[in-house]
């Protein structure tokens, strides 16, 4: 890189940055999604669920031609290693046994949201190596032991090729819709799958239409400030209910309801006059695509879950004609609903040459399991023929 063809910057918060110039690079993207969007990002920062008090402080990269924002990537310095869904607690476990400090690195990524897509924003494929090359020297500015760049697209994980950081792969169950054919309604999906899998999936609907609950759908704007406050609700109780802290708090959800409403779709559970539980996807109407991302319930009422997460959202998905639903991390059970195993990609580059070496031998390793995984995986479709 030609640092005098570019002016680096490094912000420390990003509401700070233009949004019309950051959502036109974005734009420019193989692969943008709702949560790369500058009103998202500012709402994970100005909730103080991604900032400094938890663990996540900006150090946001820029680079600049003549003024011009021409590259940009949301970077932030992390003292831990949650709310990122690529595990890495052992390499970190293997630092401070040699006395070693892991933490700060630098990761770019969205907070808590495993959802491939583009996070090296860049006007053109050299631009976004020079961007690779400024993230490394910044790194390096701030003395952390390396970059994990999360759930990138093929772009930036070319671009990290490129600078030779280590590619590691995961697994997550995306449902597709078939190309050029899509199924014309929930019945004719159910169709196509297996018997003992569409009996299955037939059985737990009826459960929840026997305990009296109803499923309703709601789109966008449509979502109002209570259905908001009443999501928020559902998914702090399941989050108790398991021991642990929600991640994000209702301001946050007010506020990207508010900024970004085209981008949601609410399935809410009702029981009598009562609501009981709610699941949250995002969803881009232009790219045919839906994210599953939250879910929570006041009252436990068996199947519901499956029902309100992957059932009414596939079927919304059918008859939307959309092409995609991507079901979050993890989760095995999803292939048995029709959501096939797919591959993500990461990126790290780590500043210590023995733990680079170390690390690569183990990717390695994990390479080679991950390919078994998917072959077994393949061998146990859901669908019939």
């Amino acid at each position: 890189m030609d640092s005098a063809d570019y002016s680096i910057e490094v912000c420390v918060d990003p509401s700070a940055i233009e949004a019309e110039a950051w959502n036109a690079l974005l734009a420019l993207q193989a692969e943008p999604t709702p949560f790369m969007r500058h009103e998202f990002l500012v709402a994970l920062h100005a909730g103080g669920r991604a900032a400094a008090e938890t663990g996540w402080t900006p150090r946001f990269v820029l680079l600049r031609r003549n003024g011009r924002l021409v590259a940009a990537a949301p970077a932030w310095l992390k003292s831990h290693s949650w709310g990122e869904y690529v595990f890495d607690w052992a390499w970190a476990q293997a630092y401070q046994r040699h006395a070693l400090p892991y933490y700060p690195k630098l990761v770019v990524a969205v907070p808590f949201t495993p959802v491939r897509g583009s996070r090296l924003l860049a006007e053109d494929p050299a631009t976004r190596d020079d961007l690779v090359a400024a993230l490394q020297a910044v790194t390096r500015q701030e003395d952390a032991s390396g970059i994990h760049l999360l759930f990138g697209d093929a772009a930036d994980l070319a671009a990290a090729g490129n600078a030779r950081w280590l590619p590691r792969t995961g697994v997550q169950f995306h449902w597709q819709n078939r190309p050029g054919n899509g199924w014309s309604d929930w019945p004719a999906y159910l169709a196509d799958l297996k018997r003992d899998k569409r009996k299955k999936i037939q059985q737990e609907q009826r459960r929840v239409v026997q305990a009296g609950v109803a499923l309703q759908v709601i789109e966008g704007p449509a979502i109002r400030a209570e259905d908001w406050a009443f999501f928020h609700r559902c998914y702090t109780a399941t989050y108790l209910a398991h021991g642990q802290a929600p991640y994000l708090d209702q301001a946050f959800f007010l506020r990207v309801g508010r900024e970004l409403p085209a981008h949601w779709l609410m399935v809410v559970a009702t029981r009598g006059d009562e609501r009981i539980a709610a699941s949250l996807l995002a969803i881009d109407r232009a790219r045919g695509i839906a994210w599953g991302r939250h879910w929570g319930a006041l009252s436990h009422v068996p199947c519901l879950h499956f029902d309100a997460c992957y059932y009414r959202p596939l079927e919304w998905c059918i008859d939307q004609g959309f092409r995609r639903l991507e079901g979050g991390a993890q989760g095995e059970h999803k292939m048995a609903r029709g959501l096939l195993p797919e591959p993500t990609g990461s990126a790290h580059w780590i500043a210590h040459e023995g733990f680079a070496e170390a690390i690569a031998s183990h990717l390695a390793r994990e390479e080679r399991g991950i390919e078994a995984y998917l072959d077994e995986l393949g061998e146990h479709s859901p669908f019939r023929g």
